[in-house]
């Protein structure tokens, strides 16, 4: 492996020096930078994108809400797997692509980056028609089976009829913005991701309930919000990689595109995407479990998990940029140099969403009344049951995510994924023990659901500690 110093950093081909020697310098200060103020330079426009995507979700749950309880509870049956869906795309496999790239252009080998950015594409394409088939025929049984009346799965159909045909808009759109990641260039994907959440949020709103001339969809209105607006910022990643405007050239990537490269990005992103599937799969299970107890324990602990998962995209703002330091230095051979920018991002994401929990903990209305009003006592019971069980325990999972993701960028997933296991192993464990020989009910679905983080962040961080990804 090249020496950081010495890398060799080749302009690409057939690009305008210009172009080429800015994709230079962006690479050139992955290596060399200084690690704290070039992670978060680096860092800041992604968690400014995140932020905003996540006033998209908090805007979706909103518009369910004034569509009443079922409709929430609808929402909470196919949340996980729309977020899912997003994970795969935006977290797993996009990290993955950046990585992939990263490690190309910390290599020297701009040619091989544009192949990738084709086999990502690929990918994408592949990714998206195989989650619209499995959604068609297993939908309308996942959902049942995780408890929810009629009611509220006919709503989850009607978003998810929506989504999951339209996610080849975002699963390109995110292949594309996480090769401009991979090119140290996190500027632009931020300013599309900012753009296609705020268009989102009034787009959704009108189709979901009928303003103006808009017709009122419901559920399959918000959901064609989400596709309409990730379609468009796609189109505009796609268009500028291959007019070379991100220093790659596309000139002739369909003959450099090899097998292997689809493997270089496979072999992270299939195992990241377990740990995405397991994440996953133990909200479902919970779902499940919660299930139990009725409609209005449904709806609270949607809300409440739908808080989590908005962790994910606060923690991948400061990860995406881990993943592309990290994998440039992977890349370059600098392994001691990658575990200060993993250590540094894992330590910022967990105080940042370490504090979120605490906010939450203490005062759960700040949250819940968004989405409720004050008669739904119920619903705000659940609620506030949750947050004060399990958001004191936030910094652990984002201590872990982060960590996830710079692993990604070293391609050394093996621990961030038994990490996940043993935390959805143990989260459900907790949770079916307590609820069968306890009187807590609800409240020990929640007590499991924290003991899984604990274990994630502290097996995620051990693992990093003790290998150092030798």
């Amino acid at each position: 492996m090249p020496d950081t110093a010495t890398a060799p950093l080749r302009p690409a081909m057939n690009l305008p020096d210009a172009t080429a020697a800015a994709r230079v310098a962006r690479t050139h200060r992955l290596l060399n930078g200084p690690i704290g103020p070039t992670l978060a330079r680096l860092a800041a426009p992604n968690v400014l994108a995140m932020f905003v995507t996540s006033v998209t979700s908090i805007a979706e749950a909103y518009f369910a809400g004034r569509m009443g309880v079922n409709a929430l509870a609808g929402l909470a049956l196919v949340f996980p797997l729309m977020m899912l869906t997003q994970m795969l795309a935006a977290g797993a496999m996009g990290g993955a692509i950046s990585a992939a790239v990263a490690r190309a252009l910390g290599g020297g080998d701009t040619a091989r980056a544009s192949g990738l950015t084709l086999a990502a594409w690929i990918i994408g394409v592949v990714a998206a028609a195989g989650s619209a088939v499995l959604m068609a025929l297993f939908g309308r049984a996942v959902f049942t089976a995780l408890g929810g009346d009629a009611a509220a799965v006919a709503a989850a159909l009607s978003y998810a009829g929506v989504f999951f045909p339209g996610c080849i808009a975002l699963w390109l759109c995110h292949a594309s913005l996480s090769v401009i990641r991979g090119t140290g260039n996190m500027a632009m994907p931020s300013l599309l991701l900012f753009v296609v959440s705020l268009g989102s949020i009034p787009v959704s709103g009108a189709l979901a309930l009928g303003w103006g001339p808009f017709p009122a969809w419901g559920m399959a209105g918000l959901a064609a919000g989400l596709i309409v607006s990730n379609g468009a910022a796609g189109l505009v990643a796609m268009a500028m990689l291959l007019a070379g405007r991100m220093g790659l050239s596309m000139d002739g990537a369909l003959s450099r595109l090899r097998g292997e490269m689809f493997r270089d990005i496979l072999r992270v992103g299939v195992i990241a995407s377990v740990n995405s599937a397991q994440s996953v799969l133990t909200i479902v299970l919970m779902v499940a479990l919660v299930g139990r107890f009725g409609t209005a324990a449904l709806a609270g602990y949607g809300l409440g998990a739908r808080l989590e998962f908005l962790m994910i995209p606060v923690v991948f703002g400061i990860g995406a940029a881990m993943t592309s330091m990290v994998g440039a230095n992977i890349g370059a051979g600098n392994t001691a140099r990658a575990l200060r920018v993993a250590w540094t991002g894992a330590i910022a994401a967990a105080v940042i969403v370490g504090g979120i929990g605490a906010l939450v903990a203490v005062f759960p209305d700040l949250w819940l009344r968004i989405f409720l009003d004050a008669s739904d006592t119920a619903t705000l019971e659940v609620g506030r049951a949750y947050f004060r069980t399990v958001a004191p325990f936030y910094a652990f999972f984002g201590l872990g995510l982060a960590l996830f993701f710079a692993s990604q960028g070293a391609a050394r997933m093996m621990w961030p994924v038994m990490a996940s296991l043993f935390r959805m192993a143990v989260a459900f464990g907790v949770a079916l023990l307590l609820i069968q020989v306890t009187d807590l009910g609800v409240r020990g679905v929640f007590i499991g659901v924290a003991s899984g983080m604990l274990v994630y962040g502290v097996v995620t961080a051990a693992a990093v500690w003790i290998t150092r990804w030798r």
